[in-house]
């Protein structure tokens, strides 16, 4: 029997990146997964690679539509045991340059979609007294970054929600934890490569490997590392381990 045999998990942000290497390790695990996010044709690609992978397409800050689509989800497949908040955006600018308007979106996005995604997944782990709540946040959840104030705002909030609720649930069979990864081989990653150049005039390579400094190990961590430890804590061997801002 496979690691997450029986169990359904929920990733959004399910359709490129992290999300989707998430997906796909946990649906390799065993697990049903449904995942989520705004662009239809990725969310379609993404589900093509695995048949127990199911796409669903909504916007995890619209309340009432994603409410509706989880609702499906859940009568499709059952409740959620597993929980990935991994929908994010991240803008960058000077400080005195920043808008309203862009801080608004970080705090939306990175802030209300992880409420809404543990908040409504946790009626059916309260039931069966176990499950797994996590975020995909970041190193601007524990330290600073220059250029990056709202970001950091939005992901030090996260870190703060994931330690409450961690504390709330830890005697219900519940874990809550973090994980904090530096730069990522993405597609927000080169966005803030292409931001760097523009600003500073440096090459391609040298704000890489500026990026890639600043990481932990010195180099840009995959998505696959990250999902390896989603799946190391959604499993068994997690079951101990909450509240916790895990540093990659």
């Amino acid at each position: 029997m496979t690691p997450l045999s029986g169990r359904h998990a929920l990733v959004t942000g399910g359709g490129s990146g992290v999300g989707a290497a998430i997906a796909q390790t946990l649906a390799a695990a065993g697990a049903k997964v449904t995942i989520t996010g705004r662009h239809k044709q990725s969310l379609d690609a993404v589900a093509a690679t695995a048949a127990s992978i199911h796409s669903c397409q909504c916007d995890v800050t619209e309340r009432s539509s994603f409410t509706t689509a989880l609702e499906h989800a859940t009568t499709e497949r059952g409740g959620f045991d597993i929980a990935v908040a991994n929908a994010g955006v991240a803008s960058s600018s000077a400080f005195i340059k920043s808008s309203l308007e862009e801080l608004d979106h970080m705090l939306d996005v990175n802030v209300r979609g992880v409420f809404n995604t543990w908040q409504l997944a946790l009626p059916h782990m309260l039931q069966n007294k176990s499950g797994r709540l996590l975020a995909i946040a970041s190193m601007a959840g524990l330290q600073g970054y220059a250029y990056t104030a709202g970001y950091c705002a939005s992901k030090h909030a996260v870190i703060g929600m994931m330690r409450s609720v961690a504390m709330e649930y830890t005697k219900k069979g519940i874990t809550v934890n973090a994980l904090c990864p530096g730069f990522v081989e993405t597609p927000m990653l080169e966005r803030s490569i292409d931001n760097i150049v523009e600003l500073t005039g440096r090459s391609r390579e040298q704000a890489r490997a500026d990026l890639a400094s600043q990481n932990r190990n010195g180099t840009i961590i995959q998505p696959e590392q990250i999902a390896a430890l989603v799946l190391e804590l959604a499993g068994d061997a997690g079951a101990n381990r909450t509240g916790e801002a895990i540093e990659l």
